[in-house]
């Protein structure tokens, strides 16, 4: 057997099994095999990172980049450098946003096309599903889409509509034939009041608990009805996870995520007028956080991902401070890990489930079956981690396109120290190494 291209030692090696010292042989971009941490590789290339963790690149399956269309928003060159800068190797770029949103064949093309040689991680792509577009799934998902996303209420972009109880049903029974995932922002309008506020407890009384959790009844209802998997993206009301629980209990194909910001703050932590904190469905109170911390422990939220949202300052309501005309997302792509970090060990949780919620748990959802883990056969995508360094976030350091985010000022722990994609050293200070992935 030809010696392999590279070997990456570590006492703390985070594979599927758990944490060991072990060092990873590559060839051809791929792991070849996992060997003891003093066994001899006589390979090309040998890095020893001592007592850093070494973990699996993580998978973003939440991401908005906003290009083609609006790159004053984000775009694909900011997006990748900070998910690398955060120890992200692999995004999947949600539909809209977006001018065109991916909603047929020729708009993904032109997306595909925008993203070409501007990505220094791998980017994969979500199809959309909006009224009368169903034509366009099997066209799609034979182009390599992972999977399709809708709303159920108003997506804030007129060009991406929402879909309606009749029109999610009627979808998800095409995708159930092509045996394709939705993802849906799980939100009912009926239960939504209109709010002009600079106070955040308002704006969060605003859009109830209820509200999740009846359209969350309506996605269930729809996968029993069609057999087709269903997934709730940025749930934040943890008052259905029991809900989503009886629901796979039942065989039923459902799975759900949450995000850093629900899991790091809460209500009351969020000043007046700080629109930064904006998201939807909203960051709730600490009762609810750690309600969600359990959830995901459990097993029950499959995953943790940024729903990276990130929009020009003005967007934010800044000189008014006003929650109900600020635009709501969280600027948070380069952040994730050490946030979920942070209180991950400060609750006993270990460095391989971080690595199964925020890699291999977002891989299997978007059938990426070579990444997310350290095992033979996958691309060696890899992060050597400290875990122990602790920072305060610098908004003007970050690699998003704006500098605002929530977590400014944090204090964090845990630092990303190198990383590699498929067996190469990159750095977003160096040339863009990413590649354009299809389902698979």
């Amino acid at each position: 057997m030809a010696r392999p291209d590279l070997v990456v030692r570590s006492r703390r090696t985070v594979t599927p099994d758990g944490i060991r010292p072990a060092a990873i042989q590559v060839t051809d971009g791929r792991i070849r095999a996992i060997e003891d941490y003093s066994a001899g590789g006589d390979a090309d290339r040998e890095v020893d990172i001592g007592d850093l963790a070494l973990l699996p690149g993580l998978v973003d399956t939440h991401v908005h980049v906003n290009e083609p269309g609006r790159t004053d928003w984000e775009g694909f060159t900011t997006a990748t450098q900070a998910a690398l800068a955060g120890g992200i190797t692999t995004i999947v770029d949600m539909p809209l946003n977006s001018l065109p949103p991916t909603v047929s064949v020729a708009a993904l093309r032109e997306k595909q096309s925008a993203a070409a040689g501007q990505c220094w991680v791998d980017v994969a792509f979500w199809g959309g599903a909006v009224p009368g577009n169903e034509g366009e799934f099997a066209g799609l998902h034979e182009a390599g889409v992972v999977g399709f996303k809708c709303f159920l209420l108003d997506s804030g972009n007129q060009e991406f509509p929402p879909l309606d109880e009749a029109g999610l049903r009627s979808a998800m029974a095409v995708l159930a034939g092509l045996d394709a995932t939705m993802i849906v922002h799980a939100e009912d309008a009926a239960e939504i009041s209109s709010v002009s506020s600079r106070d955040f407890g308002a704006f969060v009384a605003s859009r109830p608990p209820k509200a999740e959790r009846r359209a969350i009844e309506k996605v269930v209802a729809a996968a029993a009805g069609t057999g087709a998997r269903a997934h709730i993206v940025h749930l934040s009301a943890a008052e259905c996870v029991a809900m989503i629980a009886g629901a796979q209990g039942a065989g039923i194909r459902l799975s759900a995520e949450t995000c850093p910001h629900y899991l790091v703050f809460a209500t009351e932590q969020v000043p007046e007028g700080a629109t930064e904190f904006k998201c939807c469905p909203p960051i709730r109170d600490g009762h609810n956080r750690e309600a969600l911390w359990r959830g995901l422990e459990a097993g029950v939220i499959d995953c943790v991902v940024s729903d990276h949202s990130p929009c020009p300052p003005a967007m934010k309501s800044p000189d008014t401070g006003d929650f109900g005309t600020a635009w709501g997302g969280i600027s948070s792509l380069q952040l994730g890990l050490s946030a979920v970090w942070t209180v991950a060990q400060r609750r006993g949780r270990t460095l391989d489930e971080v690595a199964r919620w925020m890699a291999a748990r977002p891989a299997a959802l978007a059938g990426l079956t070579a990444k997310g883990r350290l095992a033979p056969g996958c691309d060696a995508d890899l992060v050597a981690f400290d875990p122990d360094e602790a920072f305060t976030v610098d908004a003007a350091g970050l690699r998003h396109r704006h500098a605002m985010t929530p977590y400014n000022g944090q204090k964090l722990t845990g630092q990303v120290k190198r990383v590699w994609l498929r067996g190469k050293e990159i750095s977003a200070d160096g040339p863009p190494e990413g590649r354009l992935l299809a389902r698979g």
